[in-house]
């Protein structure tokens, strides 16, 4: 079951990697083209720096333009920080939050010709499952993209506590 609501996403660290929860939209408003869905948007913080270093994104929801085209989770490295996994590190730290809103499985898009994002989802764990063709009413279609690559992730609920 899909849960719409907030959840204190609690701490979210890996080394030298922290996201610091920014912003939760929770209501879902409806464009010409798609409805946009709740969101959690993380920064990425280099926790002993404390250097934003990127930003992370959870929807939540199960739409066609979120499944299709723009995933349930995006993402973005500022250029000075790339190259050390961080965008793949922080998908992996998210992806138990996901699993809290009853988001399995998840799916991440990204356009075929960036390697780089295409890389993150496999150091992530996900399986490249198509590219579509994205529709030509569709607001990222105006914005100039065709197509996207539809990678999968399988999450596997922790092991329930034996009393």
């Amino acid at each position: 079951m899909l849960i719409l609501r907030f959840i204190d996403p609690g701490e979210r660290v890996d080394a030298d990697l922290s996201l610091v929860l920014d912003t939760f939209h929770h209501t879902p408003t409806i464009a010409s083209d798609r409805t946009f869905v709740p969101w959690y948007r993380f920064r990425m913080v280099h926790t002993r720096l404390g250097i934003t270093m990127g930003n992370i994104s959870l929807r939540l929801g199960n739409t066609r333009h979120v499944l299709m085209y723009a995933g349930h989770i995006g993402y973005g490295v500022d250029p000075l920080y790339r190259g050390h996994r961080y965008a793949a590190r922080a998908v992996t730290l998210l992806l138990p939050h996901a699993l809290s809103h009853g988001i399995n499985p998840i799916w991440i898009t990204c356009n075929p010709d960036n390697a780089a994002s295409r890389r993150t989802c496999e150091i992530a764990g996900g399986r490249l499952m198509e590219i579509v063709n994205i529709p030509e009413d569709d607001a990222m279609y105006r914005a100039g993209e065709r197509q996207k690559c539809r990678y999968r992730f399988d999450l596997v609920p922790a092991p329930a506590a034996k009393l």
